[in-house]
């Protein structure tokens, strides 16, 4: 059972399972699963073509582990994840970064949110504690956030966080047609298309010596291509 195991108070328990996009991530995935399975049984990690370590490590560290032959980008990483468990008794998909910046102990956040409403996604949100958070990665946020929520109708307050949970009736809206970082971009304004709520979840705000995988032009202009595409 992939069961939430410190939820006493959920009447009927959801079967969550864990799925960590990751590409060269050795140093920091065997801590990230090993955060995660102290909460929830199955944790899927899907290696994106790493050149280093990072795929033993996450087997090493108890999860179950998908290779692509090549790097293909996060989002692509993503819906492999979702498409190997489709099959299974799965209520929500929690989603998280494999480099560290999500940390496992916020979990439960997203567990408690389930007790009082009942979202189709819920993102985390790091906007109430700024202080460690780059102010370029700041500005950018509050601008991308403020124009996804205007694009999505409804006030999403931080839209570039990819530690989420989607509830299972939004797998097909998941497995669309972008394969990089736009990808979680592209799930919020489906998402909201079909007229399903968006909630927001409290986690940390944490940035360390991990170096960022975006590239600043490149996915610039996938996110510009993309908001072109979805504008009404």
């Amino acid at each position: 059972m992939l069961i939430y195991r410190a939820c006493a108070a959920v009447s009927i328990p959801p079967k969550i399972a864990v799925i960590i996009p990751g590409y060269c991530e050795e140093a920091a995935i065997g801590k990230v699963i090993m955060g995660a399975r102290r909460y929830l049984d199955l944790v899927l990690m899907v290696d994106d073509g790493s050149t280093d370590s990072t795929a033993e490590r996450a087997l090493a560290a108890g999860a179950e582990v998908i290779i692509h032959s090549r790097n293909q980008g996060k989002g692509a990483s993503l819906k492999t994840g979702l498409r190997s468990l489709e099959s299974r008794d799965i209520d929500y998909f929690l989603v998280m970064d494999s480099d560290g910046q999500h940390d496992p102990d916020d979990i439960p956040n997203f567990v408690v949110a389930l007790q009082t409403s009942n979202m189709a996604v819920y993102c985390g949100n790091r906007m109430g504690d700024l202080s460690t958070m780059p102010f370029i990665r700041k500005l950018t946020n509050k601008f991308m956030s403020w124009r996804i929520s205007r694009a999505c109708g409804q006030h999403i307050p931080d839209s570039q966080c990819g530690f989420r949970m989607y509830r299972r009736d939004t797998l097909p809206h998941l497995l669309c047609e972008t394969n990089n970082f736009d990808y979680e971009t592209e799930t919020l304004l489906l998402i909201a298309r079909h007229r399903l709520q968006i909630g927001h979840v409290p986690v940390k705000t944490i940035y360390g010596n991990e170096k960022s995988k975006i590239h600043p032009l490149r996915d610039t202009l996938r996110f510009l291509k993309l908001m072109r595409r979805y504008r009404t």
